[in-house]
């Protein structure tokens, strides 16, 4: 008798499946998640057959070793020839490992991937798996990017387990599946970019990179809120989730780790998207800081860590009389909801009032400053604004607002302040408590200590009299 079709739905952000359409998934309160998906109802087997017991699976206890016996002398990891790809990683593409990349259409996914072919393809053969356009396609896109490698083998293929069995028979030491919303079970009957075909495809490529310990790349879409279309489960799935972002209008990427088995989530990669393809930006705070204005209110350059890198960027606000009962508060590049706290902490600690006032703050170069030690910066970009009074160019600050107006120390102060003074600058407004972590001596820069807000206007106010 053949087996009957059944219609689910199944929520796209934990996997939740329920018999019917849902506005609000039970499971994680999402709304307008979940997805249809038609699967096949496997026929009941009898009754009068035993059910498996605890002892029915095979004895594998000639596979246990201890920590000592495991050998890890050997190298497990590739330079993918790209330095800002490889801190991303960790130090490299490890062998056996699946990554996830992510991004926007035409933010430079496939670019990047078929750039690194042409250093990976100097000592490693490349299996290229594309779903999406034909051999000839990806063949003018090599060529575009210079890349010209003997290594890399193309295939324009969407059946995911013919795909793995040509991998095992060929035996590549790299894959890269271009994407993953196009591969496809054919025992599954939904359609190919369904919850179900991409979570058992991304579970198929996981269970061949390890036995085979061949490193995966596997180019994901994404929905329109920006996360990585398909179930939650795939992000589990495999070792390391990447994020390509960056404004399309804009030629600089940022290259994140949102999840990493094998190093830090805290790194970024910078590059560039240029006619020849993706160059690396070795020195993002020089990017981020030119075409700086001067002479002109409103902007503060600060200091914040991404991992081990110190990056400034400039901080612009702009403060100006309202034109509607409500006044507006934006905010591109710096959290909202820490932007508002700020403000009112300037209003009761420091006296100032922006209650009629709009206020736009912006982060130059599409970047994004999610550490509090923005918080300072932000505050003097407002200050500096609200007083029309210009803040020296060769000046950087970073430091942690308190409620209660105080300035909080900040981690890796040393590493901020080389930065800073590699880059010319001259002055430095630090949280007072700091000091106790450097030698201010050992630092050709002007080192100001505050402990609060009101300090450091007054700073602010005695250099613009001064001047």
């Amino acid at each position: 008798m053949p087996a009957k079709l059944k219609s689910v739905y199944i929520c796209s952000s934990c996997g939740f499946e329920s018999p019917k359409w849902n506005g609000k998934c039970p499971s994680c309160g999402e709304w307008n998640t979940f997805e249809e998906d038609i699967i096949e109802e496997v026929p009941k087997k009898s009754s009068l057959k035993a059910a498996p017991s605890a002892a029915s699976g095979a004895d594998c206890s000639d596979k246990i070793r201890t920590l000592s016996q495991i050998d890890t002398d050997e190298e497990i990891r590739y330079s993918t020839g790209a330095g800002e790809l490889d801190r991303v990683l960790g130090g490299g593409l490890v062998k056996g490992s699946l990554v996830l990349l992510g991004g926007e259409p035409g933010i430079g996914k496939s670019t990047l991937l078929l750039q690194i072919c042409s250093y990976l393809g100097a000592e490693h053969s490349i299996l290229y798996v594309s779903g999406e356009e034909s051999v000839r396609q990806v063949k003018l896109r090599a060529d575009r990017l210079g890349v010209t490698t003997p290594n890399l083998y193309l295939l324009s293929m969407t059946d995911a387990e013919s795909i793995c069995s040509t991998i095992m028979s060929s035996r590549p030491e790299i894959v890269i599946i271009d994407s993953i919303q196009t591969m496809n079970i054919r025992s599954i009957t939904s359609a190919s970019g369904s919850i179900t075909q991409v979570r058992e495809c991304t579970n198929l490529f996981m269970h061949l990179a390890k036995d085979m310990e061949i490193p995966i790349f596997l180019v994901g879409h994404v929905n329109k809120d920006g996360a990585i279309a398909g179930p939650k489960v795939m992000e589990h799935i495999v070792d390391t989730v990447l994020f390509f972002e960056g404004d399309r209008h804009q030629s600089y990427r940022l290259l994140r780790a949102v999840k990493n088995r094998f190093g830090s989530t805290n790194e970024i990669g910078v590059f560039e998207m240029l006619d020849s393809g993706l160059e690396q930006v070795e020195n993002p705070s020089l990017m981020f800081l030119s075409g700086r204005p001067t002479g002109v209110s409103g902007s503060c350059v600060g200091c914040v860590m991404e991992g081990t890198r110190p990056i400034l960027a400039e901080v612009q606000a702009l403060v100006t009389k309202s034109s509607y009962s409500a006044p507006r508060r934006t905010s591109t590049g710096f959290d909202f909801s820490r932007l508002a706290i700020i403000i009112a902490v300037l209003e009761k600690r420091a006296g100032l009032f922006y209650g009629t006032l709009d206020i736009y703050v912006n982060i130059v170069g599409g970047f994004r400053l999610d550490e509090p030690a923005a918080d300072l910066p932000a505050a003097l970009a407002l200050y500096s604004s609200l007083m029309d009074m210009p803040i020296n160019e060769k000046l950087v600050s970073f430091g942690e607002i308190g409620l209660g107006g105080e300035i909080r120390s900040v981690s890796n102060i040393a590493q901020r302040i080389s930065e800073a003074q590699r880059l010319g600058f001259e002055k430095c407004i630090i949280p007072k408590m700091s000091l106790r972590q450097i030698d201010p001596k050992k630092y050709n820069i002007g080192i100001i200590a505050v402990s609060n807000i009101r300090q450091a206007f007054d700073y602010l106010k005695k250099e613009h009299n001064k001047d």
